[in-house]
């Protein structure tokens, strides 16, 4: 049966508001179950590996190796036209950013579009294996201008 993990707390927050540049639980504009480009999170326009961080809610030990995906979308404003890379980052057990836990599994993004964007990746075997306690994974993301 699919389970999914979705975000449920604001754990870090660094210069990243939602889509009306609020900045209290912004993690309901990404939490829902079908994606909805109307409500959204944001870095800066110029972010320096501002990082975001949320909680997923918790989910049961699949006891497989197999089917662990994380998806999200992303995109730039064309405005800012500048290059932003993204990495997207699944960990277990983060307390802060000097304590980000366990690294599960990550994706980098360079030059993102300005367009919506579906990204997605899929953990090995191995990443999966590493996952000890599916009541604690966060999702880590970092923005950064090139």
């Amino acid at each position: 049966m699919a389970q999914f993990g979705r975000p449920s707390t604001d754990t870090t927050r660094e210069a990243w508001t939602d889509q009306a540049a609020g900045t209290t639980n912004i993690f309901q504009s990404i939490d829902e179950v079908v994606a909805d480009d109307a409500d959204y999170i944001q870095s800066a326009l110029a972010p320096t590996t501002d990082a975001y961080v949320t909680k997923l809610t918790s989910v049961e030990d699949p006891q497989v190796s197999t089917g662990h995906i994380v998806r999200y979308r992303y995109q730039k404003d064309a405005a800012g036209g500048a290059q932003i890379d993204l990495v997207v980052q699944l960990r277990q057990d983060y307390v802060s950013e000097v304590a980000q836990g366990t690294l599960i599994a990550s994706a980098t993004h360079t030059n993102i579009p300005t367009g919506w964007t579906a990204g997605t990746f899929t953990l090995s075997g191995a990443e999966a294996d590493a996952i000890t306690n599916y009541a604690n994974l966060f999702v880590r993301m970092t923005a950064n201008q090139v």
